[in-house]
């Protein structure tokens, strides 16, 4: 089906009006828009996060960390409500001049680290752990890791956006972005027939990063993209996406800063490990 052409001025200028979820919020400009001082715990680390896939990343990894008995990693999860701006606030912006979720304050070093793969090394660094301790190895786990921070714009800020988020549907993109994203799909399940997990034998920060985009997309929980898709084709994934999904560490982490779903699932804000057992939003009756 044709779509009406668009020729565009020799120079670009904003529109606020252009439509779109976000259309509110977006502005071509960098740099905090109000002041706001960021909420810090006891904990040694200071989470400031929400539950997409960028955040669930982080926190799966404080809650593996915790799960092989690590207790120096231990962290606040403070919610930052996107939707509403909130990554606009002089605190936030201060430890992420960029303005995205997730962002991390370690209080023991009093160091800032923001992108979620950046995160995930650091504190896979810093305790030694769900990283391949040989260079061949660590060199895997950082080829998936890199692979996935540059294949998942395709799928978030491409196919997501025209299929879920854009003002209206629009035949041309959302083929372009379906067939990039059926072509990553395949390469996971491809490299999955012939390794356990990510990286190798071995669970990793590689794992704890595709996860959260492409296991959840492989559940048919991804933009409602499933059939759209047939993500059930793909039978490895499907393999690793169960087996990840199983894990208690992860069923806790993509419970961390969400505000949607059913409410047993929201732990809207994380201080405590048994906060899980009696904070969840179907514990606080509101």
């Amino acid at each position: 089906m044709a779509q009406d052409s668009y020729t565009p001025p020799k120079v670009w200028a904003f529109d606020n009006e252009s439509g779109g979820k976000f259309a509110s919020i977006n502005r071509p400009t960098a740099g905090a828009r109000f002041d706001k001082t960021l909420p810090k715990g006891e904990q040694p680390f200071q989470l400031y996060s929400l539950a997409t896939p960028n955040g669930v990343k982080t926190s799966i990894m404080f809650e593996e960390l915790l799960e092989t008995g690590i207790k120096e990693a231990e962290y606040d999860a403070w919610l930052i409500d996107i939707g509403e701006g909130e990554q606009f606030g002089s605190g936030f912006v201060e430890l992420n001049p960029n303005s995205k979720i997730p962002a991390l304050l370690d209080t023991t070093t009093d160091t800032r680290v923001f992108e979620s793969g950046s995160i995930l090394l650091y504190l896979a660094e810093k305790f030694e752990a769900f990283i391949p301790s040989d260079h061949r190895g660590r060199t895997e786990c950082m080829n998936w890791l890199f692979w996935q921070m540059g294949s998942a714009p395709f799928l978030g800020g491409g196919f997501g956006h025209f299929y879920n988020y854009a003002p209206e549907k629009l035949e041309y993109p959302i083929n372009r972005y379906a067939m990039e994203t059926k072509r990553q799909l395949d390469v996971l399940d491809k490299h999955l027939a012939e390794h356990q997990y990510m990286a190798g034998k071995d669970y990793s920060i590689a794992d704890m990063a595709i996860w959260p985009w492409y296991g959840v997309l492989a559940q048919g929980k991804l933009y409602d993209a499933g059939e759209f898709l047939q993500v059930q084709d793909y039978k490895h994934l499907q393999r690793w996406t169960e087996q990840i999904a199983q894990r208690p560490a992860v069923q806790r982490g993509r419970m961390v800063n969400r505000v949607w779903g059913e409410e047993h699932e929201q732990l809207h804000e994380r201080h405590h490990a048994s906060d899980f057992e009696h904070k969840t939003q179907d514990k606080l009756g509101y």
